[in-house]
């Protein structure tokens, strides 16, 4: 499903001047990779309200006295960014559901009097004795 703000409705003349550009600068940008609008049947270029906001993000790092190749690396180091916490709260996510899993499954098992493992439901405690025969061997936080 493409997002509204994803959708390509600009022309290249609209969306350089929303953006405050000249046509040719948003081609040069397309050439380098900068903001790569998606194409229309007959390869004419058609901007999204996000490429919009990119060509103004570029605008205002270009009148910063940032070089186009310092701009690119900015942007790809921005991209990136964005993988890498959209794919680390997958991960946390992840971890969650199996530590879950962990503690729904998770056995207690101690020694019984003969030297062999008990199992023990969870929250149960081995049978009181004289002297402690049983000693609890694994036990999940």
């Amino acid at each position: 499903m493409v997002m509204e703000n994803d959708r390509p409705v600009f022309v290249i003349s609209v969306a350089a001047e929303l953006a405050g550009m000249h046509p040719q600068t948003l081609r040069q940008y397309d050439r380098m990779g900068l903001v790569q609008p998606q194409r229309a049947p007959g390869r004419a270029r058609r901007y999204s309200q996000g490429d919009v906001e990119k060509l103004q993000e570029i605008q205002a790092l270009s009148q910063s006295g940032v070089s186009l190749e310092g701009i690119k690396r900015i942007m790809d180091l921005e991209n990136r960014v964005q993988a890498l916490t959209a794919r680390n709260a997958e991960l946390q996510e992840e971890n969650r559901a199996l530590r879950n899993r962990l503690q729904e499954g998770a056995r207690v098992f101690a020694a019984g009097t003969s030297g062999g493992a008990v199992h023990l439901a969870r929250g149960q405690r081995p049978a009181a004795r004289a002297s402690s025969q049983a000693v609890v061997l694994y036990r999940p936080r």
